[in-house]
Order: C-alpha cells, then sequence, then structure tokens
C-alpha cells in the first residue's frame, strides 16, 4: 500500500460507539497504516539504536466491554511483546498523533531508568526540544510541554517512576489531529523519523 498520512475519517473512528463496531473500524481503517508504519521503522530504529527492532501494532485483545479510545504501532528488541522494554510508540487518539519514547509500568529497569533521568535531569533538557512533551501514563492522552515543565516538576516525574509501582515515564511529540491531517504522508513520515532521532538519547540511557 500506499501511506498518504491520516484523514479525518481516521480520527472519527473514535466516536463510533459500541466496541465491536469500533474494533472493525480500527482493523480495517488504521491497522493497515500502523502495520505500514512498522515496516517501514523497524529497519530504520534497528540502525538508530544499534538493536534489531521488531513492530507490534496493538491488537487490543483484552477488551470485551469499553472500545479502545486509542491505538499505535509500537517498536521494541524483542519478537515477543514491547511492554517490558523501552520501546518507541506512533499511533492516535481521537485528538491527536502521538509518537513517543515510553517506560511504561511493565518494564522490569524502569526504578533505573528514573533514577538515570533524574541524574541526567540537565542534559535530558539540553537535549529534548521545548515543545516534545512528557506523561507519567500511557493511557491518558494528556501530556506536559517540556517548556511548561519546571526543573522541580520533571524531577517530580522521574521520581514518581522509581517510587510508584503503576508510574510511567513517556516523551515525545504530540500532532494536533488538524496539523497531521494536512500532512502528505511522506511529511509525516518525516516528522515521525526526525521525533525518533530526537527521542534516541533517552533509549540510549537504559
Amino acid at each position: 500500500m500506499t501511506f498518504n498520512g491520516f484523514t479525518k475519517d481516521d480520527f472519527n473512528v473514535f466516536k463510533i460507539d459500541g466496541l465491536d463496531d469500533r474494533m472493525t473500524a480500527i482493523a480495517e481503517q488504521i491497522r493497515p497504516k500502523l502495520a505500514y508504519l512498522g515496516e517501514h521503522f523497524a529497519p530504520a530504529l534497528s540502525a538508530l539504536t544499534g538493536d534489531e527492532m521488531f513492530y507490534h501494532v496493538a491488537k487490543h485483545a483484552r477488551r470485551s466491554v469499553n472500545p479502545p479510545e486509542d491505538t499505535w504501532v509500537a517498536f521494541a528488541n524483542s519478537k515477543r511483546g514491547y511492554k517490558k522494554h523501552p520501546h518507541f510508540q506512533i499511533g492516535l487518539w481521537e485528538t491527536h498523533v502521538f509518537i513517543w519514547f515510553a517506560m511504561i509500568y511493565e518494564a522490569p529497569n524502569k526504578v533505573e531508568f528514573g533514577k538515570k533521568a533524574e541524574e541526567n535531569a540537565d542534559k535530558i533538557r539540553s537535549l529534548i526540544p521545548g515543545h516534545f512533551v512528557w506523561s507519567g501514563d500511557h493511557t491518558k492522552p494528556d501530556a506536559a510541554s517540556f517548556a511548561s515543565l519546571s526543573q522541580d516538576e520533571f524531577i517530580a516525574l522521574t521520581e514518581r517512576v522509581q517510587n510508584v509501582k503503576k508510574a510511567e515515564l513517556l516523551c515525545g511529540l504530540h500532532l494536533d489531529r488538524d496539523s497531521a491531517i494536512k500532512m502528505t504522508g511522506d511529511e509525516l513520515i518525516q516528522e515521525v523519523e526526525s521525533a525518533f532521532e530526537t527521542l534516541l538519547p533517552l533509549y540510549k540511557m537504559n
């Protein structure tokens, strides 16, 4: 297939009522695009990180009642899954596209990563642009721009991931739906490529 970017209809999938209908729309409409991005970026991320990276398109298999509010493709250096590993993601909420580096609560080394992030807070501040965003919970669409976070607030995020079992640390880029809809497939791919290059030092911190 040719990747032409994301459309208004892709974002509106998350307005569809009912688990089955929304899951069908995600599978038919969005998943092929995520699989395309997976095939495109797995070798690129392998070259970038020096690790063999595999892509995993979200299947939402455990859902039985509530329809998914977002969907994604994740990249990790494991064929078996990504949740226990530092990983990258590209995905959609109804409101925006997200491009993440993520260390979520299943990762056994997230405490160690939080310590390194705390110790390297000044360096991270110098490497990650102010318009990139941070989150402590991948299940929520909200995130705070780095420019809006004081150093104390950022340190608090890194401490929380060390001390709270369910806490997470994600950094990346949000593209609001209107901006994303206007982008061609090539433009979106370039944006993701650039974001992954910017986020690479966080991956290398592991």
